[in-house]
């Protein structure tokens, strides 16, 4: 038995709280030295947000989901990924909530965000046909995982391509990457920046590793099932880390960062299937999971879908500041934990 089910009720609520308490602090810190970093080395606020703050976030994920496929759960392993990649996109209203100027989607609207968006909406689908269709084996591997790693690294490559030569460009708005009156790190060398990232990273990987094994003796102990249990407790907790950048970034006015760093992490986030795939020893992953995570995928798909029309339409106001799209998303998510539910009754 692994030693975090032996905790108990009191010692997993402490354990989560520091950790959150950890990753608060650590993931305001983070966000300051990935700014100065992307000034820096040129990568550009979404480029970095994607490739490091993106997988850094998703590392809590990436262990749950493992660990979980190992030892034979493979409803978390699916249900962590898939639900994470929903709560992830919510979390972008909570973001949007904080930046007054305008619509988040408005501002921080351009060509990498937008295939960031439907790289992830690409990724989702693989899975979803995995589910409907026989699997495919490569060994003890589905071959739908090697779809998903070769997918995601062909678009990370386009993203690199389009931050080196953007072929689109949004007329109008604000600008989302004007350099702080005073920016942190400015007098500090690039090399002692990077560690300083590294060594925050660290921290918030492993306080977001610690969030995820407490929110488990948490949420069994209202008996409910793997799917709930992965697609919302294990998922919203192993997010955390996300969401705190996200508004840490949005309040030092990075709002490209903040973007990156969520869409980044749902793509990272569509990796844990195939890094669950490959630890999960009894066949497929695919084909060992309910309809109802092919409903969370197919949600996952509709949510960045809003998103991708808000990036689109770039409505400056809306309705408490959130604008069409920020509505649409929390109606749906929150649909979709009342479905969740309903098929539990």
């Amino acid at each position: 038995m692994p030693e975090w089910e032996s905790w108990g009720l009191a010692r997993a609520a402490l354990a989560f709280g520091a950790a959150a308490g950890v990753v608060a602090v650590c993931g305001v810190l983070l966000a300051g030295r990935a700014e100065a970093l992307a000034e820096r080395t040129g990568l550009g606020q979404v480029l970095l947000g994607a490739l490091f703050l993106g997988s850094v976030t998703s590392l809590a994920g990436t262990v749950t989901s493992v660990s979980a496929a190992l030892e034979g759960f493979p409803e978390i392993a699916f249900g962590n990924a898939v639900g994470g990649i929903a709560a992830q996109t919510t979390f972008i209203v909570a973001a949007d909530l904080m930046h007054r100027g305008s619509n988040l989607e408005h501002a921080a609207a351009s060509e990498e965000n937008l295939l960031q968006g439907v790289l992830l909406v690409a990724l989702l689908a693989l899975p979803l046909l995995a589910l409907a269709w026989p699997a495919v084996m490569l060994g003890w591997l589905d071959a739908v995982s090697v779809g998903i790693v070769g997918l995601y690294v062909f678009g990370m490559r386009l993203i690199a391509q389009s931050h080196r030569l953007p072929m689109w460009l949004p007329r109008g708005g604000v600008r989302t990457d004007a350099k702080p009156a005073r920016a942190p790190g400015r007098r500090t060398p690039t090399a002692a920046l990077w560690v300083q990232f590294a060594l925050l990273a660290a921290a918030v990987a492993a306080a977001g590793w610690v969030i995820a094994q407490s929110a488990l003796p948490l949420s069994r102990a209202s008996g409910l099932s793997q799917t709930v249990v992965g697609t919302l407790f294990t998922s919203v907790s192993t997010s955390m880390p996300e969401l705190v950048i996200a508004l840490a970034a949005v309040r030092r006015g990075a709002l490209n960062l903040a973007m990156g760093n969520i869409l980044g992490g749902n793509c990272f986030d569509v990796l844990f299937l195939a890094a669950s795939d490959a630890a999960y020893r009894a066949g497929s992953l695919y084909q060992a999971v309910s309809s109802t995570l092919a409903g969370w995928l197919a949600l996952g798909i509709l949510l960045n879908g809003v998103l991708l029309l808000g990036m689109l339409r770039r409505q400056r106001h809306g309705p408490a500041n959130i604008g069409f799209e920020g509505v649409l998303i929390l109606a749906l998510y929150a649909l979709g934990v009342a479905m969740l539910f309903q098929g539990e009754a």
